[in-house]
Order: structure tokens, then C-alpha cells, then sequence
């Protein structure tokens, strides 16, 4: 095809394999579309493609990802608001019967009921590149391809996870990811690991998992996050991994804040010598 079909806040270019989103810059345009950028959405990752009439004098073309071909979609299960769908193009009414040629042509190009629209057993559309990182209400939350890292924010984070200290989980001790939206209830980031399948119920209680709400773990930060994480996590294998040493520094400042919380009381006289003892041996 080679053409261009440009909408509000984003502009389809339509390959011979594939569509390639590009998503305008700008204040009215969703800041999870910004945060993406662009994306190429191979033609044997679509299920279908609909055309329905949108608000106030507009139509939209939308591509119906199939079941597992994309990260991102997979995480969000569901909990993306529509305007946030970064799958849907919006056109002005006038440009329907245009809207309407282009939803054609893509539906002539898809691959036959052979290869689709069952679920992909892939991913199929490439998820957003680490290293990544935002700003959670108990910790900051970094990934840098290999490995999830969560340090711990004093002000936000359980005592819980004060006593377990700041987190690192290679890629390769994860089985999944799960998110939960900021905007549908309390938001969350969990990651399932292969030797602790039984996670604490609560979030704040999980050393696995970071809570965000309103100010922070914005969807456009977290939700790419959480789908680069399942992508890495998808594409590794579970090997052994030997424990990182940790800076002195770093352990001198967990004793420090761990004596804050034996002193409060939030910590017993047990709890205390046992993680002083655990913080020691990893210099």
C-alpha cells in the first residue's frame, strides 16, 4: 500500500506487512501516545479492523490486535481508557468513505484464517526499549533490560518493605507482570517470581511489587514499563542467578533507617538483629 492516513493525534502508514503509528506530539494529544512515540504493527499481529462512528462529527478506524501479539495491550488487560487506545484512529465524519477504502485495503492484506486471528503465541509488536523508570509512591521503579530494581521511598513505603530492603529481580527469576491502573482503582506493579509463587494479598506488602496513585505511576509511565518487563520476562529463561554484593553505603544507610523503625517500635528486638545480620553478610 504505502500510504499515509493521518487522524487526530497519530497518522497511519500502511506497509506491505505491516502499519507503522506514529503519534503526534502536543498537549491535547494522550501523553501514553507520546511516551510511545511510534509503532510498527506487523499485519499477522492484527485480527481484524472496524470502522465505527465516533463523538462530535468523527469516525474511527481501529485495528483489533490479536490475543498476545503485543505487550503492551497484554499488561493493560483491558483497563486502557478509550482515548487512550493507542490501536484507534480518529477522523473527521467527512473522511469516512476514505476511512472506509483504507479499512478495506488493510482487511485484503491480513493473513488468511491459517495464521489468524487466533492468539499469537509471540509477541508480535515490539514493546517499549528499557532503560525505563518512574516514580511510584513507595519507591522509585528502574529497569535497564536485564533486571527490576525498586529502592524504597521512606515516606511512602511499608514497613515491610523497609525490612526487606531495596529489591533487584533479574529478568530471568520472573514468570510475569501484573498492572493495575491508577485511573481504574488503587494502582500497582507486581512481579510473579519463580521461587515465591504465594505473594503477599496486599501490594504494600510485597517486596515484588510497587503502589502508585494520583501523581504517581502515571499510566504512560508505568503501563510501557510493565510491558517491556513481560517482554523480557517472555523472551528469557530461567536460569540461576548469584546474588548481587551490595554497596557499603547503601547497607549503611538500611541499618540506619532499619535502627529509625526498631526504635518506633514498628520493628521487634528479633526482627531487628535477624536484617541487621542478613544486611551485614552482603557486604
Amino acid at each position: 500500500m504505502g500510504d499515509v492516513l493521518a487522524g487526530f493525534h497519530a497518522a497511519w502508514e500502511f506497509g506491505s506487512d505491516s502499519v507503522l503509528i506514529r503519534y503526534e506530539r502536543g498537549i491535547r494529544t494522550p501523553k501514553l501516545f507520546q511516551a510511545l512515540g511510534e509503532r510498527r504493527v506487523p499485519l499477522d499481529a492484527i485480527a481484524g479492523v472496524t470502522l465505527t462512528p465516533g463523538r462530535r462529527g468523527t469516525v474511527v478506524l481501529r485495528i483489533e490486535p490479536r490475543a498476545g501479539a503485543d505487550p503492551l495491550m497484554e499488561v493493560a488487560a483491558g483497563q486502557l481508557k478509550e482515548s487512550s487506545d493507542p490501536y484507534r484512529l480518529v477522523l473527521p465524519a467527512e473522511r469516512e468513505v476514505l476511512a472506509e477504502y483504507y479499512a478495506d485495503e488493510l482487511r485484503a492484506h491480513l493473513p488468511g484464517p491459517d495464521t489468524g486471528p487466533g492468539p499469537a503465541g509471540r509477541h508480535l509488536v515490539a514493546a517499549p526499549e528499557p532503560p525505563l523508570h518512574f516514580k511510584a509512591y513507595d519507591a522509585k521503579a528502574s529497569f535497564d533490560g536485564t533486571a527490576v530494581s525498586f529502592r524504597w521511598f521512606w515516606t511512602g513505603a511499608s514497613s515491610a518493605k523497609w525490612k526487606a530492603g531495596d529489591q533487584t529481580f533479574p529478568v530471568a527469576a520472573l514468570s510475569g507482570v501484573e498492572w493495575r491502573s491508577p485511573e481504574v482503582f488503587e494502582g500497582c506493579l507486581r512481579l510473579a517470581r519463580r521461587d515465591e509463587p504465594d505473594a503477599p494479598a496486599q501490594a504494600d506488602q510485597d517486596p515484588a511489587s510497587v503502589v502508585f496513585g494520583l501523581g504517581y505511576g502515571a499510566v504512560h509511565e508505568s503501563l510501557p514499563f510493565a510491558a517491556a518487563v513481560l517482554a523480557a520476562v517472555r523472551g528469557a529463561s530461567p536460569v540461576a542467578v548469584p546474588a548481587a554484593r551490595r554497596d557499603p553505603a547503601d547497607i549503611a544507610e538500611r541499618i540506619r533507617h532499619l535502627g529509625e523503625l526498631h526504635q518506633a517500635g514498628l520493628v521487634t528486638d528479633e526482627e531487628f538483629t535477624e536484617k541487621k545480620a542478613e544486611l551485614l553478610a552482603q557486604l
